[in-house]
């Protein structure tokens, strides 16, 4: 797929983090971009920044990712890339013991269902908004769409406390190939991208002990992983056209501990 001033694409979660990094990629290149997020002060704020738009989306709302859409094509038409990196996790053990009372408590299964929800439905009800619209766009270089997918290492060696979002990942790599077989019809690809320990907002809060700590985790290079670098193999997967239904891990090498 052509990546120039002549195509649009949507990137979720686009106003922070590997989005952002995407975001500005394809901006880069000329292409114009929608940003789908949740946060309207953020999204619009990166969204002046770099020459996009903002689409308030929320990928648990069908009503909210129709009206994004809509918003998206109004101004650009229909978009032929969508590079999907809205998601998310939380931190508990399947079981654990209170430190206070002895008992024994159990994972929420409702906060298992939101997280695993955001990550796989979130982004299949995606998927399924993109590949409707381009499906009957006319062919661009024998192709009408591309699709990047966001899971993460975790969804083949997630640590303590990531049952949720390890099966949210490993579902979006589990969906990518029968995807790309339902869409290989229409000439659109789908492929998804592992990220392992990157420097996002969600690296926020931790310490400097803590990031170098887990820079060290990294086989090579020993630090943590730039939204640049993620966009760079993003960009590569949609200007590729012999790139489709694959899952490749962007980490360093690392493999996950226990903990």
């Amino acid at each position: 797929m052509r990546i120039d001033s002549s195509v649009a694409a949507v990137v979720t979660g686009g106003a922070s983090g590997l989005g952002l990094g995407t975001v500005r990629a394809l901006r880069a290149a000329g292409v114009k971009v929608a940003i789908f997020d949740r946060n309207p002060e953020t999204g619009e704020k990166m969204a002046a920044e770099t020459g996009s738009i903002f689409c308030e989306a929320d990928v648990m709302s069908e009503e909210s990712l129709d009206a994004a859409f809509a918003k998206a094509r109004a101004a650009h038409g229909q978009e032929r890339m969508l590079v999907a990196c809205a998601g998310g996790g939380n931190a508990f053990t399947t079981i654990r013991k209170d430190k206070e009372t002895g008992e024994i408590k159990r994972f929420p299964t409702a906060d298992f269902a939101r997280v695993v929800a955001l990550n796989a439905v979130g982004t299949f009800a995606t998927i399924t908004r993109f590949a409707q619209g381009v499906a009957e766009a006319e062919l661009i270089d024998g192709e009408r769409g591309a699709v990047v997918c966001t899971a993460s290492a975790a969804a083949q060696d997630g640590q303590m406390g990531q049952a949720a979002y390890s099966a949210g990942k490993a579902a979006i790599v589990g969906m990518t190939l029968p995807i790309a077989r339902d869409l290989a019809r229409y000439g659109i690809r789908i492929n998804t991208i592992l990220p392992g320990i990157f420097d996002t907002p969600a690296m926020a809060g931790a310490t400097p002990a803590m990031r170098e700590s887990l820079g060290a985790s990294v086989l090579y290079p020993k630090r943590l992983g730039d939204a640049a670098e993620y966009a760079s193999l993003a960009l590569e997967l949609i200007r590729n056209t012999y790139f489709n239904a694959e899952s490749i891990r962007l980490d360093g090498g690392i493999r996950m501990g226990v903990r």
